[in-house]
Formats: structure tokens, sequence, C-alpha cells
């Protein structure tokens, strides 16, 4: 008996080493970390790219509201925007970007770039913000940087193409939009540290407006 299952021993092992019915399966053990990783950060990736660009949408959306502010005015006197036309365009930023709690992790800030009609100079006539990222305009604000007190303003944007405001007698302001939002990973900072996505819009006002009078009303989107 004993030397029954020894003289089966050989036999057994070449059967063993012979056998390919649970190859795939341990090769799919061995590669499945190396999909899942990869699954992973491909997902990371692609969702980077979309809220990055829902980023650039969210700019320029608010540049393109802000530059519409009483279009649709008929009064033959020239329109006065209020600070609750600003605030309704602020409060439209909070709404588009609510599905990436961008009023925690985002700032928009909104800067009325003229021509000053005494000076002739390009400077920040008011500048309204929202969302509570700790952020300022790169380009000053309302009360430094205003072209009028020492500190000039030939035009705004980080790009090639830069842009200024029209000459003071046609009474157009352009609308200069900073956005800027922490984004925060799906996996956390498991494939990519966290990022800060700025982007700019601008778009000049599209009928003419009260310059002079900047905004009336009461304040309620401060950037202080």
């Amino acid at each position: 008996m004993q030397f029954t299952a020894t003289r089966r021993v050989p036999g057994l092992m070449r059967a063993l080493l012979g056998s390919t019915s649970g190859a795939a399966a341990i090769e799919f053990a061995l590669t499945l970390p190396l999909l899942l990783t990869l699954t992973f950060f491909g997902t990371e990736i692609a969702y980077e790219a979309s809220v990055n660009m829902e980023m650039s949408q969210i700019a320029l959306s608010a540049a393109d509201n802000a530059s519409r502010l009483e279009q649709t005015n008929n009064s033959a006197v020239t329109p006065t925007v209020t600070e609750a036309d600003v605030a309704s365009v602020m409060n439209g930023v909070l709404k588009q970007g609510a599905a990436y709690n961008f009023q925690t992790n985002g700032r928009v800030i909104l800067s009325s770039l003229e021509t000053d009609p005494s000076t002739g100079k390009q400077y920040i006539h008011w500048q309204r913000c929202i969302g509570n990222l700790a952020v300022q305009s790169v380009y000053g604000n309302d009360t430094t940087r205003n072209g009028l007190s020492g500190a000039t303003i030939t035009s705004l944007g980080s790009g090639a193409v830069k842009v200024s405001a029209p000459a003071a007698s046609n009474n157009q302001a352009v609308m200069f939009v900073e956005l800027y939002y922490n984004y925060n990973g799906l996996f956390g900072t498991m494939f990519m540290p966290q990022q800060r996505f700025a982007h700019e819009g601008a778009f000049i006002t599209r009928d003419s407006r009260n310059l002079s009078a900047g905004l009336t009303g009461t304040k309620t989107t401060p950037c202080t």
C-alpha cells in the first residue's frame, strides 16, 4: 500500500505541472491591483479635466452675464447698474458651482475695468466678490490699483491677449472675472496633490451704462 502511494506521487506532480485550468485566475489575481490602479487614475484625470473645464465655463458665464446687466432697459436715459444686479450674477456663480461645493472651495472676483474720463487712464472702478476661498485679485482692487493714485493699469489678463476698456465717451466697461477654485480629487491626494484652478473671463458691456455712478444700492457682495 505504501509502495503504491509512493509510486503515484511523481505522476501527480506531472499532472499538476501540466495543468492550466487555474492559470487565468492566478494571472487575474496578479494583474488586478495594477488594473484597478490604472482605472482609478484614469477616472481621476478625467474628472479633474471635467471640473477644470466647468470652472472655465463658470468664469466666462459670469463675465458674460455681468456684461448684459441692464441690456433690456428701454429707458432713454443711460441706465445705472445696481448692487442687486451684480449680486444676482454672483449668486448665479454659486448655483452653477453648487455641485462642486464652489461656495466653500472657490472665489469669483468681478471687476469693472473702465477708462477715467478726466485722465484717460484705465482703472478698476468697482470690484465685487463671492465665495469663501481666501484669495485676492492679482490686479489689485478699486481702492489701491485704480490708476488714479499712482499705480497705472494699462490692461488686464494673464494671457498673451490682454483686455482694456474702450474710451470713456463710449460709456462702456469691461466686465473682468477672476475665478479661483481649490480642486479636491475623487480619491483625495492618492494620485495627485491638491490643485488650485485659476481662470479668467472678460466681456465688454453690451450697451451703454451710466458709469460715473458706479453701483447704486446696498453692497451685498464685497471683497473684504
